[in-house]
């Protein structure tokens, strides 16, 4: 119940930090200086959420948080992609023609399947390293922070006119 709690409560954190992404500006460099600085945050909530539920032992961790931290740069650059789709539905949102909603659906599509693949892929590694049922709990944990981010963005995207 306590592990609980601090999921609900790191929950609540990350989609705070999410909602600071609709203000995005851009520097010099055409980076999104808010979209990084957010991304960090998440991440520095998102592992200390991990290490606090996964509770690893010091035989555990040492192979667990090399390979997260692989997976998790797999995850931000799958996460570029939905940003971009994003931007890209932001700027046409208000003259969306049936081409371009069916281009952005074919790439979050795509990305959606990358995201699965990524899974399928990293299960055995992490299988391996830790054992199937701690490898279980660490993507029950990382789909749950998932899916609290997603919901944001849902709630936070507007519907097709």
């Amino acid at each position: 119940m306590k592990e609980m709690r601090l999921i609900v409560m790191s929950a609540v954190l990350l989609m705070a930090s999410v909602a600071i992404a609709q203000t995005a500006t851009t520097d010099e460099s055409g980076t999104d200086t808010d979209i990084a600085l957010l991304r960090s945050d998440v991440q520095a909530q998102k592992t200390d959420i991990i290490g606090k539920t996964m509770q690893l032992s010091d035989t555990d961790a040492k192979p667990f948080w090399p390979l997260y931290r692989e997976y998790s740069t797999k995850q931000q650059a799958l996460g570029d992609q939905r940003v971009s789709v994003i931007k890209d539905y932001a700027a046409q949102y208000d003259t969306l023609t049936d081409a371009q909603a069916d281009a952005l659906m074919a790439r979050m599509i795509k990305f959606n399947k990358s995201r699965n693949d990524l899974t399928a892929e990293y299960y055995p590694k992490f299988k391996k390293a830790i054992g199937p049922k701690q490898a279980a709990k660490f993507f029950q944990v990382d789909n749950r922070l998932t899916m609290l981010v997603d919901l944001q963005l849902a709630n936070s995207i507007p519907i097709i006119q």
